[in-house]
């Protein structure tokens, strides 16, 4: 009964629960939140606590001391820790209810990867309701990804979806309403931020944290070569592994090309599969 009555006072919330970042939409408002898929947990006496969630832990991802940890509760599109990830579903839900009086219960639809087990599956259903939701349901990605970018879903011609996520690209073809084809490869934009990782630490000697590799895929990544394409360059600061004290150098958009094509060459294979 409270619970229903502390629903009425609830936003209906729709989550794209991602390995990267998380997202949710309110209709009428659009989306609402969109932070990172991060929480720092700070051990004190054997006892674990919620120290700071979202864009407050990324920016101690790799800076912390040693008696906190910032880490990403999903991996691969899946919970990867059913404990933490409640407790930061529970943060988001709370924050987009802040000027509420009553404690949150909404109704929540959830992506999910079209690949994902059953077990996966009832870990975030489990998570969500964990964390405060009334009502919990699922939707797969390509599909919400579709009806998203407005695509004819409920007609009787194929559409394409091609979803890179951080841990997952989900590639669908759907019509009437249905997942004609799917497939879940556990490649994403992580994946692509590791190997600007080691294309650095290979031939630079020196090591850089994720959101800087991050930032170097965002500003200066391409997946094809062009000569119509100008030669892009960014400067970056690391690490020098052998004297370890900073160093600085300059990075170009060729040899990140270079540096994701084996990424990139699997995301492709998939696609090509689909339409075979």
């Amino acid at each position: 009964m409270l619970r229903r009555i502390r629903g009425m006072f609830s936003n209906d919330l729709s989550i794209d629960l991602g390995t990267a970042n998380t997202l949710i939409y309110v209709r009428d408002e659009g989306i609402v939140l969109n932070e990172p898929s991060v929480v720092a947990i700070r051990t004190h006496n054997g006892q674990k606590t919620v120290t700071a969630v979202g864009s407050d832990a990324k920016r101690m991802l790799g800076r912390t001391p040693g008696n906190i940890m910032a880490i990403r509760p999903l991996k691969d599109g899946v919970i990867a820790d059913f404990q933490v990830t409640e407790k930061m579903l529970q943060h988001f839900i709370n924050k987009v209810h802040e000027n509420s009086f009553f404690p949150p219960s909404p109704r929540v639809l959830i992506c999910v990867p079209c690949k994902s087990t059953q077990v996966e599956r009832r870990a975030i259903r489990e998570s969500a309701a964990s964390a405060g939701a009334r009502e919990v349901r699922l939707i797969e990605e390509p599909m919400a990804a579709a009806i998203g970018a407005g695509l004819p879903v409920e007609q009787a011609t194929g559409s394409m979806v091609v979803d890179i996520g951080g841990g997952t690209t989900e590639i669908a073809i759907i019509s009437l309403n249905g997942v004609v084809y799917s497939e879940s490869v556990r490649i994403g934009g992580d994946r692509m931020d590791e190997a600007i990782i080691s294309h650095v630490r290979r031939n630079y000697g020196s090591l850089i944290g994720d959101a800087t590799a991050e930032r170097i895929k965002k500003e200066i990544g391409c997946g094809y070569a062009s000569d119509t394409l100008e030669l892009r360059e960014i400067d970056v600061r690391g690490r020098n592994l052998a004297e370890g004290i900073p160093r600085s150098f300059t990075l170009n958009s060729d040899e990140i090309l270079g540096a994701l094509q084996e990424t990139l060459t699997a995301i492709v294979q998939a696609v090509k599969s689909a339409l075979e």
